[in-house]
């Protein structure tokens, strides 16, 4: 199809104004000045290249990160004896927020180059580019001609791993600890039987085997290595109560963070990790490993869940889980402490699995509301927002003790700190052996 260009609309004023200050009369007036710019379009229409002789393709990464960069290139050739100017505009989402989406290049007889920009993803989820334009111009830059083609894409954004550090500090936290060295936290060092060794100041006395001292005349105590092999079932709430934001992110997201480090120590550590997400419908499972791959594999299940506005099924979710996790398992269900969503759905569904697995609730809690009720009530408008969040933190405080009453154990951290505390309570059941 014909795209008149810049060009063209400046050469047609251009015309008319030199017609108007003529002073001669010139035949036809200025229906002859756009005839002669129409037939000059025209011409430089026809003599445009196809816009088929232009070959372009793209490649990027088959995975970003969220707020991660990643390299977009196209290339583009010229299969012409012809030297071509070719205008290219892709059709990239805006939420991929790259550097530029079209550009202009004047690529010799034969001739390629390649193009190139940054992507910086803003929202997770599959995106697939599709379609681009190639527009080429005329020999005297009037008119040009445009074809749309179809060049199918995929790429995969992925949620973040901003606790990534943290994951790694625990890793080495709890290697320290397997080995017998004494952590930071001063805790003990598991519950499975490793070996026997002479004792040193800074043993606890009641690791001492009052047999093996005996025997051997010199103070013997047990040492003790964090159990493997165990396992951890991340259930994910893919509901309403997490489409709210926290901090500018979903809390969604603050739970995937926490689902990828718990998942990173636990591997690492020999435990078997799995993931079930779910809303009114199971979304997602994975079945428990303790695999290098499981990071990946819970990351591909779960990357391009968006919350769904509905309640979430927790008794339907305890169910099917109890149906394909039967070994004694860590249940760590990632939610918001909403006292009315707590009192009518996870409260009454929560016996089905603290009979016999571990489980533990854990919530991003929001820095504003807290900010708020502690802060000072200077205006009608200020005391009633204090009241209000007053009144949120104690109704969170409440549903946390239905929970704790019932045996779970409870996480209610910031933004930033919602993995790193999960993972500390994922540890110290682990070495406590309540695991």
């Amino acid at each position: 199809m014909p795209v008149p260009t810049r060009r063209l609309a400046v050469v047609a004023i251009s015309a008319a104004l030199v017609r108007l200050v003529l002073p001669a009369e010139l035949p036809g007036g200025l229906w002859t000045v756009n005839a002669v710019v129409v037939a000059a379009g025209l011409l430089d229409w026809i003599l445009a290249p196809r816009p088929e002789v232009v070959e372009v393709s793209r490649s990027f990464p088959a995975v970003v990160a969220l707020h991660g960069e990643a390299e977009l290139q196209w290339q583009v050739r010229n299969r012409s004896s012809r030297r071509v100017v070719a205008h290219v505009a892709d059709e990239l989402a805006p939420s991929l927020q790259a550097g530029r989406r079209r550009f202009r290049l004047a690529l010799p007889p034969r001739g390629s180059a390649t193009v190139r920009t940054t992507l910086r993803p803003s929202r997770r989820g599959r995106f697939h580019p599709t379609e681009l334009s190639v527009r080429t111009e005329g020999p005297l830059g009037l008119v040009a001609r445009q074809r749309r083609r179809e060049l199918p894409s995929l790429l995969r954004v992925h949620p973040s791993f901003r606790s990534r550090k943290e994951a790694e500090l625990r890793i080495e936290r709890a290697r320290i600890l397997e080995i017998g060295l004494r952590s930071a936290r001063g805790r003990g060092g598991g519950t499975d039987f490793d070996q026997l060794r002479e004792y040193t100041p800074d043993d606890d006395h009641r690791r001492i085997d009052w047999a093996a001292t005996a025997r051997s005349q010199r103070v013997i105590v047990k040492t003790f290595r964090a159990e493997r092999n165990q396992t951890v079932v991340l259930l994910l709430d893919n509901g309403r109560v997490m489409a709210g934001q926290v901090g500018g992110v979903p809390r969604v997201e603050h739970a995937m963070d926490a689902v990828l480090c718990i998942t990173t120590v636990a591997t690492r550590l020999g435990d078997k990790c799995g993931l079930v997400a779910f809303d009114r419908h199971l979304r997602a499972v994975v079945s428990p490993s303790s695999g290098r791959d499981q990071v990946g594999r819970i990351t591909e299940a779960m990357f391009d869940l968006e919350p769904e506005l509905v309640e979430s099924d927790y008794r339907g979710a305890f169910t099917a889980t109890l149906a394909r996790f039967r070994r004694r398992s860590m249940l760590i269900v990632l939610s918001d402490l909403v006292e009315q969503a707590i009192g009518e759905t996870l409260v009454p569904a929560l016996p089905i699995v603290s009979r016999r697995h571990l489980v533990v609730v854990a919530a991003v809690s929001d820095p504003d509301v807290v900010a708020w009720a502690g802060g000072p009530a200077p205006d009608a408008e200020a005391a009633y927002r204090k009241a209000a969040a007053v009144g949120a933190l104690q109704a969170r405080a409440r549903a946390a003790a239905s929970l704790r009453a019932l045996g779970a154990i409870v996480v209610d951290a910031p933004p930033g700190r919602l993995a790193a505390e999960l993972t500390d309570a994922y540890l110290d059941a682990k070495a406590t052996g309540r695991l």
